[in-house]
C-alpha cells in the first residue's frame, strides 16, 4: 500500500512539474514567421553592388561585388528574424527561450582579406555583454565571440579546445551548420547561452556547455535582435572582389524551461520522496 501511495504522489508532482515546465516559455517565438535584411550595417565600400535573395526559411543569400575602393574597411549585410511577413525585426524577450539553426556556406573573397559570417545576436544595450556572434572565416576560423563567453572552435581560432567540440578549419565552399541556443542553466537557474557546429558543442568547462549571464540577466533590451550577417573585406587592387554569404535550412524553434519556482519544488519533491523511503 505504501508503495502505490508513493508511486501515485511520484507520478502526480511530475505531472504537476510537467504543466508548470510548459508555461515557463512564452510563445512569441514560435510567432516568428520570415526574415528582414538590413544592407550595409557597414557601408564602407558604397559603390560595391549587392544583390540579396530572401527565400526565408529556405534560403537567405547575401552578396556583395566589386567591394573595392582606395580607402574603407569593409561592408556588411544583415538579415534578421521577424514575426511580421519581414516587415521588422522581431525583437526578442526575456523569456523568449529558442533553438535556432543554419547552414552556412562562403564563397569568393581575395586571398589573405576577410570573408566572414554567422549568426549574429544584435544586444546594443550590452545587458548580457554585448553583440553575441558564431561565424566562419575564409581563414579557417570557427568561433564564437561576444555576449558572456569566447569560444574557439577550430584551430585557426586558437588552437583545438580542450573543454568541448572541435571542428577543422573552415575553407570556402564548404558548409557548417551553425546553432545558438537560449534557455536556462539548471544547475544554477541562470539565463545562458549553448552554441554548436556541426553537432559539436562549446564548454565553458569539462561537461559544462552552458555558458551563463549574470545573476538577473536576460535578453529582451530594445534591438535585442537575432539573424545572421556576411561581412567581406575591401580588395582596393582587385576591382572583381566579390562574395556570398549562403544561409540555408534556417530553423527556430521555443525551447521550453521550467519556471524557477517548478526547479525549487522538484527539489522538494525529490527530498520528499527520499525521506519517506527513509520512513
Amino acid at each position: 500500500m505504501k508503495a502505490a501511495v508513493i508511486s501515485l504522489q511520484r507520478h502526480t508532482f511530475c505531472a504537476v512539474l510537467a504543466g508548470m515546465a510548459v508555461t515557463g516559455a512564452y510563445a512569441q517565438v514560435s510567432s516568428i514567421n520570415s526574415a528582414i535584411i538590413k544592407p550595409r550595417v557597414f557601408n564602407d565600400i558604397p559603390g560595391a553592388i549587392p544583390t540579396y535573395v530572401n527565400a526565408y526559411p529556405g534560403s537567405i543569400s547575401l552578396t556583395e561585388s566589386g567591394v573595392s575602393a582606395p580607402t574603407g574597411f569593409a561592408d556588411r549585410d544583415v538579415w534578421y528574424f521577424s514575426n511580421n511577413g519581414g516587415a521588422s525585426a522581431y525583437n526578442f524577450l526575456a523569456n523568449d527561450y529558442f533553438n535556432a539553426s543554419f547552414n552556412i556556406t562562403l564563397t569568393g573573397g581575395t586571398s589573405n582579406l576577410d570573408l566572414e559570417a554567422g549568426f549574429l545576436f544584435s544586444n546594443p544595450s550590452g545587458n548580457f555583454g554585448g553583440d553575441s556572434q558564431l561565424i566562419v572565416s575564409k581563414n579557417g576560423t570557427v568561433a564564437q565571440f561576444g555576449g558572456p563567453s569566447y569560444y574557439p572552435f577550430s584551430p585557426a581560432a586558437g588552437g583545438y579546445p580542450g573543454a568541448g567540440g572541435s571542428v577543422p578549419n573552415y575553407t570556402t565552399g564548404s558548409t557548417y551548420n551553425l546553432g545558438m541556443i537560449y534557455t536556462v542553466d539548471p544547475n544554477n537557474g541562470k539565463n545562458a547561452f549553448e552554441y554548436y557546429v556541426n553537432g559539436q558543442y562549446a564548454a565553458s568547462a569539462p561537461g559544462n556547455r552552458y555558458f551563463d549571464l549574470g545573476a538577473g540577466q536576460s535578453v529582451g533590451s530594445p534591438g535585442d535582435f537575432l539573424g545572421g550577417y556576411f561581412q567581406i573585406q575591401n580588395a582596393p587592387n582587385n576591382p572583381n572582389n566579390s562574395g556570398t554569404a549562403l544561409f540555408g535550412q534556417i530553423s527556430i524553434v521555443p525551447v521550453t524551461v521550467p519556471e524557477p519556482s517548478a526547479v525549487a519544488l522538484l527539489g522538494l519533491g525529490l527530498s520528499s520522496l527520499v525521506l519517506r523511503r527513509r520512513r
